[in-house]
């Protein structure tokens, strides 16, 4: 079958002793699906994980794994996805479960990482009279290759206790046990282990092999009693490793686990910049970094940032373009570099760039020249923009084709002078009269435009004439087209008055106000096409403030009814900073990180947690959730809007409840590098902001808030100020200056 596509899927604990040492520094409960604050209660700004998914599934793999093994939420490896299927969140060709014996049920009572840089994944299970905990991780020993690794621990609750692990494989493989000293499992019809395993400490004992529902093998029994805990260790090698290359390990999974602890220890979650955060947005920051890596694969000789281990193991355009864009914040110039250029590796002959997105995804092309002038602003270097000149180009002249092609057809969109009819993506299916590609074309033709005017490029200028011509053609249809809402305001619908669906028979199969507004959130920021005030602009604020529900806007995805599209709420949460909504930004993306699992890694889609409907959808981790938590970490300290530059927008009063500095070195902007730290003073006694700005291309305008968390603006050092509607303006051209708020 082909690629898999979005359209596709529409269209048809008390720890225990082991780890009660003191690596686990990062060890957060799991909330369940407890019942939740109605929306009408105020908004809590703790982080806690409070709308955490159901269903969830982590990495443990390293950066630029091919081997991209998920551990589920009880602890389970899942291998085999069914890459390029229709098929459910769950379908892995092999699923192993790790559990014990007996009468009594599991309870999985808490699931952590030893910390967000290190992917070394604890999951402790109750039972009445024993706790069973599961040490999870990837090694790559000598010259071993990758293995999958599982230390069981079994602790008595008191007394002794006789156990037996059961490890149950439900798998689409055939298996069959090998004999011999280890416990050793193959995959019948190569002969090569699938698993080797071990009773660690005492005499080995014998292990029981069953075929039912799969396949089930009973380690050897053993006994735990207090201080002394009952351990197996069980191993997967992932490149065909023969059992006897796994042998010598079998029996030292300490060093195993502390290899792997110190793989993380050094690794870096940041490049060319520098990154510091406190507390639980310091977590997310690591965790989300780790994610974009471990996701990351080469490809026919191309690094891809892909969103996903699972559904969406592809490049895609849209998500490519703020993955790239949270890559070029971390400091992965030379891999962003790389992954600009594999997305430019889909243009077709046409001119049209064809990625996972499928062929009517018109945006991606777009989005592509977007993508591109955006990566040569923060790289400061628009070498790639002239080479790849041509290429855009034609993408341009097929963009204009689409129109011209409407234009003399019957559909709403030609009539209108819009894109030809297309798929919209994000809860709206097949190709219909709708407005998310021409948005994002308006996004990606500004961008160009603004590029070739800085750049004097005239071989680029119909970027501009057909950005004036499609400009003017849309907001004629977005005045046509606007509708009152139920709650009194008017918004602009992503999908035609007159198409069919708005009156199916079936109020169920009727998309919601909210369903696909995703594009219009990116065309407002970061596409900037339309003024704040514009009533495009307000009528979708109002849009996105009406459907929230925990936190962020529900119903605006694939899950029409009582489902939560999580990273749309950084989509959102970014409209509200760009448009001066500091409070409503705020709560939204703490409700976006309140829907991730306290592993730091999200769903794409899931129910609400009171919802007797809906079902888990998407990759996970999701790594376009990755990318939107760095970028709004960046943007509240540091947000681009057009020529302006606006500093702490983001920096609503929780984020100072620390009081402990933040700070950013040398991150890029369309400006220049920036350096910045705001830091309690001496005392509590105020704030202060330092910031140094790297010569380059100056911003019209430097803004800092009147107020920092109850402290008003006392005077800047080191550059010329005024006060302006609400505003403290910097001089422009200031390269190292010094705020305080006392």
């Amino acid at each position: 079958m082909g690629e898999f596509s979005r359209r596709r899927f529409l269209g048809g604990l008390a720890a225990s002793a082991a780890a009660a040492k003191a690596r686990t520094s990062v060890a957060i409960e799991n909330p369940g699906a407890t019942e939740k604050p109605e929306t009408s209660e105020a908004p809590s700004n703790a982080v806690d994980f409070r709308y955490a998914p159901r269903i969830s599934q982590a990495t443990i793999c390293f950066p630029d794994d091919p081997k991209k093994s998920l551990v589920g939420q009880a602890g389970d490896l899942r291998y085999g996805f069914g890459e390029g299927l229709l098929v459910g969140m769950e379908d892995f060709a092999t699923v192993c479960t790790f559990s014990l014996a007996g009468m009594q049920d599991d309870r999985v009572v808490r699931q952590w990482l030893e910390a967000p840089h290190i992917p070394v994944v604890h999951t402790l299970i109750e039972r009445p009279t024993a706790r069973l905990e599961l040490t999870t991780f990837a090694s790559r020993h000598g010259d071993e290759g990758r293995v999958d690794n599982v230390l069981m621990t079994i602790v008595p609750k008191q007394g002794a206790v006789a156990a037996v692990p059961r490890l149950h494989l439900r798998t689409c493989l055939g298996l069959k046990r090998a004999p011999g000293p280890a416990i050793t499992v193959l995959e019948a019809n190569l002969n090569t282990p699938f698993l080797t395993a071990t009773k660690l400490g005492a005499e080995a004992g014998y292990a029981t092999w069953w075929e039912e529902g799969g396949y089930t093998l009973y380690l050897p029994q053993g006994e735990a009693v207090p201080g002394k805990p009952l351990q197996y260790f069980v191993r997967f090698p992932q490149e065909g490793q023969a059992a006897k290359v796994l042998e010598e390990m079998l029996a030292n999974p300490e060093v195993l686990a502390d290899e792997a602890r110190n793989f993380w220890k050094e690794w870096k979650p940041f490049g060319s910049v520098a990154w510091s955060f406190p507390g639980r947005l310091g977590e997310f920051l690591t965790g989300c970094a780790r994610n974009i890596q471990q996701a990351r694969e080469v490809k026919n000789g191309r690094l891809v940032f892909q969103v996903g281990p699972t559904v969406y193991r592809n490049l895609w355009i849209v998500d490519g373009n703020f993955l790239l864009e949270a890559a070029r914040y971390l400091g992965y110039d030379k891999e962003a570099d790389d992954g600009l250029l594999s997305e430019w590796a889909k243009q077709l002959p046409s001119g049209q760039v064809v990625a996972g997105g499928g062929g009517e995804h018109w945006k991606d092309t777009a989005i592509a020249m977007f993508t591109l002038v955006r990566q040569c602003e923060l790289k400061q270097d628009w070498q790639f923009f002239k080479d790849l000149e041509p290429n855009v180009r034609r993408a341009i002249d097929f963009l204009i084709q689409l129109r011209d092609q409407a234009r003399s057809g019957d559909s709403t969109n030609g009539r209108y002078g819009l894109l030809a009819p297309g798929f919209a993506d994000g809860g709206m299916g097949g190709v219909r009269s709708e407005f998310t590609n021409t948005v994002w074309t308006l996004a990606g033709l500004k961008a160009v435009a603004n590029a070739a005017e800085r750049l004097n490029m005239d071989s680029l200028r119909s970027a501009c004439t057909f950005y004036q011509e499609l400009h003017t053609a849309f907001l004629a249809a977005a005045k046509a087209e606007m509708v009152r809402h139920a709650d009194g305001f008017d918004y602009l619908p992503m999908m035609a008055k007159d198409d069919p669906s708005w009156r199916d028979p079936d109020l169920w199969s009727r998309p919601r106000p909210q369903t696909a507004q995703w594009a219009l959130s990116q065309a407002i920021f970061p596409g900037v096409v339309f003024e704040k005030d514009d009533p495009i602009v307000q009528g979708h604020i109002k849009l996105m403030q009406s459907c929230t529900q925990e936190d962020v806007p529900a119903e605006t995805g694939w899950l029409w009814h009582e489902g939560v599209w999580n990273y749309n709420a950084s989509f959102a949460a970014h409209v509200y900073l760009w448009a001066g909504l500091p409070e409503w930004a705020n709560r939204t993306f703490r409700g976006f990180l309140n829907h991730a699992s306290p592993l730091y890694c999200w769903r794409e889609e899931q129910p609400l947690q009171h919802a007797l409907l809906g079902q888990d959808w998407g990759d996970m981790p999701h790594n376009w959730a990755s990318a939107e938590c760095v970028r709004y970490l960046r943007h509240m300290l540091l947000l681009e809007d057009g020529v302006h530059l606006r500093f702490l927008e983001g920096m609503a009063s929780p984020a100072f409840d620390e009081s402990k500095p933040f700070r950013l070195e040398h991150t890029p902007t369309r400006f220049g590098r920036v350096t910045l730290q705001i830091e309690p003073l001496h005392g509590n006694r105020g704030w202060k902001l330092d910031v140094a700005m790297e010569p380059a291309q100056p911003a019209e305008s430097l803004s800092v808030p009147s107020s920092v968390y109850g402290r008003a603006f006392a005077q800047v050092t080191g550059a010329g100020f005024q006060s302006k509607n609400g505003k403290i303006l910097i001089e422009p051209g200031a390269r190292a200056w010094t705020a305080f708020w006392r």
